[in-house]
């Protein structure tokens, strides 16, 4: 790993490109220390400390949400509109055909991703700022005739699809995903907090235990997103024009973990969502909504059982589903046969396409299980043990910040890569 970094920042066009992408995290940290206006402090850090839904989000949002920065919803409504656009690509026919025609549709689905953040973005804005304006954290009365109150929700609102442009120029002009990098540059600069107050007051037994549960989730991480089945193509020999190319053999990697991080992502944000909702209606003069909602939040609190069982079922269904979403076992066999290829002792085309149908399942439960077993370990290690509560929040944060890591360094590898194959051609 650290020879490839060596490599990268030798390579001025791949150094360029980190360099970008660390400059838009600065800006991002920058953005995240602007305090919004009209907000008591005091009451707003009271407020998080009681509230384990909202700390779930803010994880997302580095610390912007605790601090009511103007880039307090992070990614997060970027996050929500891309699962439903990506669920109704899954039952609108007319979606499905866009799907299908390369880049430009995958250009028209982005942006209509881009459309569909901005009353994403101020539906968060306005029920977080109706939650906080409950518990008295907004200074001045809140509502749609208040001026301030406008003020605020526009400004939650840009500062949403400012952080979705930023991490679009990550994805475009940078290494990596850019919404990962966004959420990664969050956690990590939340890291040293959330250590120190998981073990503020230490014991033997829980340090040993932290530091265990730390090091087998990277390790089983690191395992999953480096673990593949390689299919083997034979290719036969074939004449284009007047030159006769001759067969080869080599393989199809199929990853594990196709999805990557995405599933955690997707998972909590779902989770979130109804925490959200329950601290906004929490307060409501009706009896029956408030108490519907108060039992709401305590079911989904993230230091409970049945959080964590949810949890597990969301990463496993978003791990199948990112996957089928991102591998299209037609798609695959269809291009092998175009271009000659084909898997020893299966037929081209339709036997091909349910060949790979079936590897990639049986794959992917392998790596869904993995992926939610490690996500909810953290969260079971603190509701059988108090001490170690706020692992449930660190211990998602540990994933999301290795997964990244890994798929960054296989991208910076590619890039070297595809770097050493365009100077030996020339």
């Amino acid at each position: 790993m650290f020879e490839s970094l060596l490599n990268a920042f030798r390579a001025p066009d791949i150094r360029r490109r980190i360099f970008f992408v660390l400059g838009i995290l600065i800006i991002y940290r920058v953005l995240a220390q602007i305090p919004l206006p009209g907000i008591d402090r005091e009451a707003l850090a009271e407020f998080f400390q009681n509230n384990a839904a909202f700390g779930i989000i803010d994880l997302f949002a580095g610390g912007g949400l605790s601090a009511m920065s103007i880039v307090g919803l992070a990614m997060n409504p970027y996050i929500n509109a891309s699962i439903i656009m990506q669920l109704m690509t899954g039952v609108i026919p007319s979606l499905q055909a866009l799907s299908k025609e390369g880049e430009y549709g995958r250009q028209r689905i982005n942006q209509y991703t881009r459309y569909l953040t901005v009353p994403m973005a101020i539906l968060q804005a306005f029920g977080i700022l109706s939650a906080l304006a409950a518990q008295e954290v907004i200074i001045g009365d809140f509502g749609l005739g208040n001026a301030q109150s406008w003020v605020q929700m526009v400004t939650l609102t840009a500062g949403a699809i400012l952080l979705m442009w930023l991490g679009e120029l990550i994805t475009e002009k940078g290494i990596g995903n850019g919404i990962s990098f966004i959420i990664f540059a969050g956690i990590v600069s939340q890291a040293p907090a959330a250590v120190v107050n998981t073990l503020s007051q230490p014991s033997p037994r829980d340090i040993a235990l932290f530091v265990i549960l730390a090091i087998v989730a990277v390790m089983v991480i690191i395992y999953i997103q480096e673990g593949q089945r390689r299919i083997p193509i034979q290719y036969a020999s074939r004449v284009r024009g007047r030159r006769m190319y001759q067969g080869g053999q080599t393989f199809l990697p199929l990853r594990v973990n196709l999805a990557g991080v995405i599933p955690i992502i997707f998972a909590i944000s779902i989770l979130a969502f109804p925490g959200q909702l329950a601290a906004y209606f929490s307060f409501s003069e009706v009896e029956g909504v408030r108490n519907v909602a108060i039992a709401i939040g305590e079911f989904l609190a993230p230091t409970t059982i049945q959080y964590s069982i949810i949890y597990f079922l969301l990463v496993m269904g978003f791990t199948y589903f990112y996957t089928a979403f991102t591998f299209k076992p037609d798609e695959t066999a269809e291009q092998l046969r175009k271009n000659g290829g084909f898997i020893p002792g299966i037929r081209p085309g339709r036997p091909t396409q349910e060949y790979l149908g079936r590897v990639v399942s049986r794959i992917t439960l392998a790596g869904a299980i993995f992926l939610g077993t490690v996500a909810v370990a953290p969260v079971v290690a603190g509701v059988l043990d108090p001490n170690l509560a706020g692992l449930a929040i660190g211990g998602t944060g540990l994933l999301i910040v290795v997964s990244v890591v890994v798929e960054t360094m296989k991208q910076i590898e590619a890039q070297l890569m595809m770097r050493n194959y365009e100077g030996f051609i020339r």
